[in-house]
C-alpha cells in the first residue's frame, strides 16, 4: 500500500510528497521511495521518522504503529488519515481522544465503492428495520492468505452500521457442528482467505421468499490508495474532528457518530 501511494501521489498534481516511512529496522531505509514504487526518482528518501513538513499524514500499518503515527501527529497537530484496522477496544478510545485535538478521517476501509457500499447497507437496514426479526443478516469477506485479522474491519464496520440501523445483538463467527436453529437478531460473518485476492465483500438480507445481495470486490490495490489520497485532500485543513469516508464522498451518514 505505501508504493501504490507513493506512486499515485506522484502521479497527481495536487498532491507533493514529502515524506514516506517505515519501521526503523526496514532493510530499504535511505533508498529513494519513488524508485522502490516503481515511479521514478522523487527526492523523497525512505525513513524511520517524520522530520519534513507535511499537511496531512496517510497510515497504512499494524495497530502498534499507528498509535505511534497517531501520537506523533497529534504533538505536532497534523492530520491524520488513519486506514489501519485490527484495534482493541482501548487502542479505539485513544484514536477517538486523538480527534478531540486534530482533524482525523479513520476508517477501515478506504475504497469508495466500498464506502458507498456501506452507505447502500445503512438504507437497507433502515427500510428492512421494521422486519428484522424476519430479515437474516449474513456477511462473506474474503481476503488474501497474508491478512492477519479476521474477520476483515471493513466486514465488522458493514455489521456495525447494519446493526445500528435493525438492532442485532448477537454475532456468529462461523458456524460448524451442530448449533441449532439460527436465532433472530443475529449477525453472522465468515471470513475466507485465498490467494492475492485484494479484497471482497458481500452482505446478504435474507426475507422469507426473497434474498438481497450487496457486493462489492477489488481488482487491485489501488482503490484503496486513490481513496486515501482523496481523503487526504479532504481532511488538509479541516478542524479537529473524527471524520469518515461519508464526509469525503459528501453522503448522509445513517450511522450513529462515535
Amino acid at each position: 500500500m505505501g508504493q501504490r501511494l507513493v506512486a499515485l501521489a506522484t502521479a497527481d498534481p495536487q498532491l507533493e510528497l514529502v515524506a514516506a516511512l517505515e519501521h526503523d529496522a526496514h532493510p530499504q531505509l535511505g533508498r529513494d521511495a519513488g524508485l522502490l514504487a516503481g515511479c521514478g526518482e522523487t527526492g523523497v528518501l525512505l525513513a524511520a521518522a517524520l522530520t519534513a513538513p507535511v499537511d496531512v499524514v496517510i497510515d497504512f500499518s499494524v495497530p502498534k504503529a499507528a498509535l505511534k503515527i497517531v501520537g506523533a501527529c497529534v504533538e505536532r497537530k497534523i492530520p491524520l488519515v488513519l486506514a489501519t484496522t485490527g484495534f482493541e477496544s482501548a487502542e479505539r478510545e485513544q484514536i477517538a481522544a486523538a480527534a478531540r485535538q486534530i482533524a482525523l478521517l479513520w476508517s477501515p476501509n478506504m475504497s469508495l465503492a466500498v464506502n458507498l457500499t456501506m452507505q447502500l447497507a445503512a438504507i437497507a437496514a433502515k427500510a428492512l428495520a421494521g422486519n428484522a426479526t424476519g430479515v437474516d443478516v449474513e456477511i462473506i469477506e474474503r481476503h488474501h492468505h497474508f491478512k492477519e485479522d479476521a474477520p476483515s474491519g471493513t466486514a465488522l464496520k458493514f455489521g456495525e452500521i447494519i446493526a445500528a440501523q435493525m438492532g442485532q445483538k448477537l454475532a456468529a463467527h462461523g458456524r460448524h457442528g451442530r448449533p441449532g436453529k439460527r436465532p433472530a437478531g443475529e449477525i453472522g460473518y465468515h471470513a475466507v482467505r485465498v490467494g492475492d485476492n485484494p479484497g471482497e465483500h458481500t452482505i446478504i438480507f435474507g426475507l422469507s421468499g426473497e434474498t438481497i445481495e450487496l457486493r462489492v470486490g477489488a481488482t487491485n490495490r489501488d482503490c484503496y490508495a486513490q481513496g486515501a489520497l482523496a481523503a487526504a485532500k479532504f481532511l488538509a485543513g479541516k478542524p479537529a474532528g473524527l471524520y469518515s469516508m461519508a464526509n469525503v464522498l459528501g453522503l448522509e451518514q445513517l450511522e450513529p457518530a462515535k
